[in-house]
């Protein structure tokens, strides 16, 4: 969760940089080489790239963003008499007004239309470049003002109209709210939309307004329909969204104001202290020697540079920027490389001990600690890069890959001159299991790793690289704050209006439709609720999809029985892995544009090499058993769930790939055989498995007996891949 994680952190400006690696043909494409990777995941980020200021206002911003810096930091060891709410109030008055001063109020198409199309003209490019290089406008300061103003005016501590009089006063007036309270509130409703379109585009506020109006409106559909309500008026929405613990200032900014932003300086400290650089060497340096030492490097750096990140799509740009030039020296084709690339960059999001930002709404909506969600990734962590490191030995297999001549680094001495950097990482982990709260492990955590950046002369965190590391990481978590913000409107208008059982009943009644058997329900929910979530993250951000999925879709798990954190881990994965879905695909898209690759074969290539963290939850969700994935149960069912998962993902890789390791090329019908197999040993109870490792076997003597079938001219079908 670095500076550049969660948002567009611009970096160093190189005009028509992204332009030259989208717009050409893959033949003509520039190496990566030439390409800024700050510039390029500035592109593709699920926020909008920000405004790259200079002069005064860059001062102003920089002294705007250090003192919530420092606010937060403040908070964590001495926090405000009046409450968690009281500080979510100043927080959020110091976050609103800088996002327009640091996004500029450009019209680009909304996020789905963007990344359906690989090509862009040269024109609105540098169009968009020149906005990012603008200062703000008058208009963009008077919006300023007045976000303050409506930030602030729950606190005002004097009478205005009727309102007013301090936060006693407003909190005294829930459900009673005065004109100028509804005002305000709309006012600041409308700012926070208009942030979110800033920010991330279209696509959220319309879902936002769609929520809004179905609160209002919803009480003239028939009262017949699951759907309906009572209905509520504007004024009650507006209680609801400003002067509620479900609104605003609900458990999303909370957690962004609390968790994220205290992780995106701790993520920008790290960066600046040289340790992202230090992860893909130390990866490069650990497979030198071996065959498959390209693939294996760009894994490595995903899995280490995850650590730290919280962007697929950034990570993606970060470690192809350094490794597709070796994977092209070893023969990766363009496509397969971009795959392995933004598959190994989406697992970031998913690697502890940094995951995404909705990992820490899980903590916070299930009440446990952020140590035991941690907890629950490790095993689908392990499995989901067992998957792709088995897609990378297949395939270097199977396409000729040839050794690529890699750093002559020791990893021995890399480790010996710069392994301090795992100091923090290990830090973390330790002092949660301590018992400390997350917010001090991260806290502490930075401070170490400040103390130890003195170790190495050339990034030393000087006060001029403090100060740039504090004010990176604000402005890295402006975009997620408002977002976070906006998807108040959407938990409270589900919780005044009860729109989560009422869609749940419906998910659960569409599967009940095809079968009455309680096993069968469960899974068809589990495949439906899947489906959703995924298109319901082609459009919006990872944090919104999740908040949105557990208000919707959360509540009908529960209801079939599913335990609270197998719910919830099911949406935050598939709330997720938008970033790898197709059409969409940002990290896909990232990935295609470093190697210069076809889009659409690079994201069936991202998907065949992401497959696992597809089906591992639906195996969590659908048995019992499946809870031996988040380390649920006693050891003999952990052990068994893992064993048995990681030989289902091990026969799925076999059988996406058409390569048996050892073996040689698997043909057709061996190969659907292994997608019986691998999705048969998903359902965790006694007689699938048994069946799954029968078909596995039968796969694997099919492979052997094509292997030494005559071919054509007599011999044998070893020879050449399928």
């Amino acid at each position: 969760m670095s500076a550049i994680r969660f948002t567009d952190d611009p970096g160093p400006e190189r005009p028509g940089a992204h332009a030259r690696v989208v717009e050409a043909d893959p033949e003509t494409r520039p190496p990566a080489a030439e390409v800024d990777p700050a510039e390029l995941a500035a592109q593709f980020e699920e926020e909008k790239p920000g405004r790259t200021l200079t002069g005064p206002v860059a001062l102003i911003l920089t002294a705007a963003t250090l003192a919530i810096a420092l606010f937060a930091l403040w908070q964590v060891f001495r926090p405000l008499a009046q409450g968690s709410k009281y500080y979510l109030i100043f927080f959020l008055a110091g976050v609103l007004p800088l996002v327009f001063l640091a996004y500029p109020a450009d019209w680009r198409l909304p996020r789905l239309l963007r990344s359906l199309s690989a090509r862009r003209t040269a024109t609105p490019a540098r169009r968009r470049t020149a906005t990012r290089h603008s200062g703000p406008s008058r208009v963009d300061w008077a919006l300023a003002a007045v976000a303050l103003a409506g930030c602030l005016y729950p606190v005002l501590p004097i009478p205005l109209g009727g309102g007013g009089g301090g936060y006693d006063a407003f909190l005294d007036r829930q459900g009673l709210l005065v004109g100028v309270d509804v005002l305000l509130g709309t006012v600041l409703l409308l700012l926070l939309l208009e942030a979110c379109r800033r920010t991330t585009g279209w696509i959220l506020p319309a879902v936002c307004l769609v929520f809004l109006g179905y609160g209002y409106y919803g009480g003239l559909l028939p009262q017949t329909w699951a759907v309906a309500h009572a209905g509520l008026d504007f004024g009650q929405l507006v209680d609801a969204f400003y002067n509620s613990d479900s609104g605003f200032y609900g458990t999303p900014l909370d957690v962004a104001a609390t968790y994220i932003v205290l992780f995106t300086i701790y993520g920008a400290v790290l960066d600046i202290s040289g340790a992202g650089r230090f992860f893909v060497d130390l990866s490069a340096a650990a497979f030198r020697r071996s065959r498959t030492a390209a693939g294996r490097t760009a894994v490595a750096s995903g899995f280490l540079l995850g650590t730290v990140s919280g962007s697929g799509a950034a990570t993606t740009v970060s470690i192809g920027a350094v490794t597709w030039p070796i994977l092209r020296r070893a023969g990766y084709p363009a496509e397969r490389a971009g795959g392995m690339l933004a598959a190994a960059g989406v697992g970031a999001i998913l690697s502890p001990p940094t995951l995404g930002a909705a990992a820490f709404i899980i903590a916070e909506y299930l009440g446990v600690s952020y140590l035991q969600v941690l907890g629950w990734a490790m095993v689908p962590t392990v499995l989901y890069y067992l998957g792709i490191v088995l897609s990378v030995e297949i395939d270097a297999r199977r396409s000729g890959v040839r050794p690529a001549a890699m750093p002559a680094h020791s990893a021995w001495r890399l480790l010996a001159r710069s392994g301090y950097h795992f100091a923090s990482l290990f830090a973390i982990v330790g002092l949660l299991a301590i018992g400390l709260s997350a917010t001090r492990a991260v806290v502490l955590a930075t401070l170490l790793a400040i103390a130890l950046s003195f170790l190495d002369r050339t990034h030393r965190l000087t006060p001029r690289r403090m100060v740039a590391a504090l004010s990176s990481g604000v402005r890295g978590v402006l975009a997620v704050t408002v977002v976070c913000a906006a998807a108040g409107i959407i938990t409270a208008t589900t919780t005044k209006t009860g729109l989560g059982p009422q869609a749940a009943a419906l998910l659960v009644d569409a599967a009940s439709a095809v079968s009455s058997e309680p096993a069968v329900v469960l899974a068809l929910t589990a495949l439906l609720a899947a489906v959703a979530l995924s298109l319901l993250g082609l459009a919006i951000p990872v944090t919104a999809s999740f908040v949105i999925g557990w208000v919707i879709i959360g509540p009908a798990l529960l209801d079939l029985g599913v335990s609270a954190p197998a719910a919830a881990m099911f949406v935050f994965y598939f709330a997720v892995l938008s970033e790898v879905s197709p059409p969409t695909a940002l990290a896909a898209v990232a990935a295609a544009a470093i190697t210069g690759g076809r889009l659409v074969p690079t994201m069936w290539h991202t998907l065949r090499y992401a497959l696992p963290a597809y089906l591992i939850p639906l195996a969590f969700v659908i048995t019992p058993t499946g809870l031996g994935l988040l380390g649920i149960g006693g050891p003999r069912r952990i052990l068994v769930a893992t064993a048995v998962t990681a030989l289902g993902v091990a026969v799925l890789a076999v059988a996406a790939g058409g390569w048996l390791p050892g073996v040689g090329p698997v043909g057709v019908p061996e190969r659907l055989v292994g997608v019986a197999a691998g999705l048969t040993l998903l359902w965790l109870q006694p007689v699938p498995i048994a069946i799954g490792a029968v078909l596995a076997g039968v796969m694997t003597v099919g492979v052997f007996v094509r292997r030494g079938s005559p071919g054509p001219s007599g011999g044998t079908r070893a020879g050449s891949p399928a």
